[in-house]
């Protein structure tokens, strides 16, 4: 499959859905690196680092799912923030959310995001949408 591990950033407040999505993990045998931030401001800060400390997550090739309702900042104030930042801006983000707004889905669309998925209700379902999107991980050419 794929030589070099992507570093997955999961933007997430709701524990559940990030124990999903490392159960999805163990489930289909992804091995990429998955980090977790709990809202934007700490996703920013493990992307950039903090002043004192470096990034947390390595510089190049990494990916981002991002929810769009979270407290502190959430996915499009997130988003705005991570493309106006010349170092951070060419980071593909993948939403996943359980939100059908028809306006979240075109804001999140206007800050070039590489796609916006539905949470599944059942874990199986949520489950073959990881894998799916680690299929779509290993094919592209992501810097």
């Amino acid at each position: 499959m794929q030589e070099q591990p992507i570093h997955v950033l999961l933007v997430e407040d709701d524990e559940v859905d990030i124990m999903n999505v490392q159960r999805a993990f163990q489930r289909h045998n992804i091995t990429n690196p998955l980090y977790v931030a709990h809202n934007g401001l700490d996703a920013l800060k493990m992307l950039r680092g903090d002043g004192e400390h470096a990034p947390t997550i390595p510089s190049h090739r990494r990916m981002i799912l991002l929810d769009i309702n979270m407290p502190k900042m959430n996915g499009i104030e997130f988003l705005q923030e991570l493309r106006q930042d010349d170092t951070l801006k060419s980071t593909p983000v993948v939403v996943l959310t359980t939100s059908g707004a028809d306006q979240d889905r075109l804001n999140a669309y206007r800050f070039n995001v590489a796609g916006y998925i539905l949470k599944p209700v059942t874990f199986s379902t949520f489950s073959e949408v990881i894998a799916a999107l680690n299929q779509y991980w290993a094919l592209c050419e992501i810097p």
